[in-house]
């Protein structure tokens, strides 16, 4: 089976990057086996694509990827990491079809319909999305991300308490999973269970000092409850950590927070 190693949370969703090595067996589009020295040579190119993804340069990862898939076509790994670069960088149906690519060479794998997943929320294809975390789901039942991903696709039909049940089950399977617990935290919120969300992002802010996403919330239902000073005092961090919390449709359309977690933010930032 294609073995994860990275997993990578882009705005409250998770992709997963995996290793070609012992993913099949090593051989060439043309069926015959690979050298030592190409083997030496895709490892490099592996590294270098893993270090591109980490630096943020996804155009260059993809490049590397599609100079793996040149060598070994058949290896469903290399098409689900370029789709995964894909996604990075908005090209979504390209990314669509090197992940059905992915699975159509080795249905059985669990990662390739998760990353398949992200890529068609971004399109606001939300069903579709969740019969593929459901597969997961069917391969790896207790798959935290699955469960994070699929209370992403809820929330963007307004099933808000299916998706609080999904983050919460996200946050039950991996304690340490900061993403879920801020999607579930921002899910309360817009359940009209504001003190309950307040504290728990009190609880994320102390944990991690440099989530800007709590941060950047905490200073908007702060603002709304009255205590001024204190989110001003977060809001000051945020714009150290990140800026685009600045960009109200960046916080509604790509990171997806909740309308009443977004109209918070949209009175706090309009009468600072």
């Amino acid at each position: 089976m294609i073995r994860a190693i990275v997993s990578l949370s882009i705005l409250g969703l998770t992709i997963i990057l995996l290793s070609f090595g012992g993913a099949l067996p090593v051989a060439a589009g043309t069926g015959d086996l690979l050298d030592a020295e190409q083997l030496t040579q895709l490892q490099e190119i592996e590294n270098k694509a893993f270090s591109a993804t980490n630096r943020g340069n996804f155009e260059a990862a993809e490049d590397y990827w599609t100079q793996m898939l040149e060598i070994m076509p058949e290896n469903p790994a290399l098409w689900s990491n370029r789709g995964n670069s894909r996604v990075s960088q908005n090209e979504l149906e390209g990314a669509i079809a090197d992940f059905n690519r992915a699975i159509e060479l080795m249905p059985e794998a669990p990662d390739p319909y998760l990353n398949r997943g992200t890529a068609l929320e971004g399109l606001q294809r939300y069903e579709e999305a969740i019969a593929d975390y459901n597969r997961v789901l069917e391969l790896e039942p207790n798959d935290p991300a699955a469960y994070n991903n699929r209370g992403n696709s809820k929330a963007g039909l307004g099933q808000w308490e299916e998706a609080i049940a999904d983050f919460y089950k996200a946050t039950e399977l991996a304690p340490q999973y900061a993403f879920a617990q801020a999607n579930y935290t921002l899910a309360l919120y817009q359940t009209g269970q504001q003190e309950t969300a307040i504290r728990s992002m009190r609880a994320l802010v102390r944990k991690y000092p440099k989530f800007a996403d709590m941060r950047a919330a905490l200073a908007a239902a702060l603002w709304e409850t009255g205590k001024r000073g204190e989110a001003e005092s977060h809001w000051v961090a945020v714009t150290g950590l990140d800026s685009r919390y600045k960009d109200l449709e960046w916080v509604a359309n790509i990171r997806r927070w909740p309308p009443s977690m977004v109209a918070a933010l949209q009175k706090f930032i309009k009468l600072q």
